[in-house]
């Protein structure tokens, strides 16, 4: 009952919150009779989403579906690589320098290079999205696996456990709540990671019509009231996500997070 009442107030609080800007973000336009190309206002927001609503749907489930698969693609890659750095100190101390490398170099610049190798299209932005969206996932899922107790792995040494045992018997479970947490935050990036690909191949490929790809397009066209609908859905869109991933932690893994700092108190 707590926790039940504690999230209708945080609920409460945050649509407070929510409505009380869009006040004020109204009455600052009408007052100051701010032009609508540099700050619109809530109301006619609203109406040009109404109007475009179509078309920001189609955008929304075009690049959901590609951070959800680049999103997904860093999961499974980024905890193989966990896996491995957690079985060999050598090599984590060879290859991890590089892990670090890949998340200091811009997107941006990897982008044009993805758009050589494998064309304007929605691959494209499935690659991007993994690849801004991996890091986090490795790093937590490495921590995770070698965060296990001592006493714990001298417990499995006593009984005579095989490594693969010890991996998946011990290591794995108690990595799940680091495997969320970074997952958390993996996918915010993926959002991004897919929006920043459309930015690209939205310029080559003439039927592609993302998020980014519609932020590019109504940005040249100085539609500013329609810039600020397809970058609310954006917001929208990486909401979903993570709430996405809060669902199946909640419901699908309770069994390693209960105990867990997962869920905020």
């Amino acid at each position: 009952m707590n926790r039940h009442n504690s999230r209708l107030q945080t609920a409460v609080l945050t649509s407070l919150v929510f409505f009380g800007i869009l006040l004020l973000w109204q009455a600052a336009v009408v007052w100051l009779r701010i032009h609508p190309i540099i700050l619109p206002s809530p109301i006619r927001v609203a109406g040009v989403a109404w109007q475009e609503r179509t078309t920001l749907i189609a955008g929304f489930c075009l690049t959901g579906a590609a951070a959800l698969l680049g999103l997904v693609a860093s999961i499974f890659l980024g905890t193989s690589v966990a896996v491995l750095f957690s079985q060999s100190r050598w090599l984590r101390a060879a290859l991890y320098p590089y892990v670090v490398f890949l998340q200091t170099v811009p997107i941006v610049a990897i982008a044009p290079l993805l758009i050589t190798w494998f064309g304007y299209g929605f691959r494209t932005v499935v690659f991007v999205a993994c690849i801004i969206s991996l890091f986090p996932v490795i790093s937590n899922v490495t921590a995770g696996l070698l965060s296990v107790d001592e006493n714990l792995k001298d417990l499995f040494r006593l009984n005579r456990a095989t490594r693969w045992q010890t991996l998946i018997k011990l290591r794995i479970p108690l990595a799940i709540s680091h495997l969320i947490l970074g997952t958390r935050v993996s996918a915010g990036l993926a959002v991004i990671g897919a929006i920043i690909g459309e930015f690209f191949v939205g310029n080559g490929a003439g039927g592609y019509q993302g998020l980014g790809t519609l932020m590019t397009g109504w940005q040249n066209l100085a539609r500013t009231d329609a810039l600020m609908a397809v970058v609310l859905t954006s917001t929208l869109l990486g909401l979903v996500m993570i709430g996405l991933v809060n669902g199946i932690a909640r419901r699908g893994l309770s069994r390693w997070t209960r105990s867990s700092h997962f869920e905020a108190e």
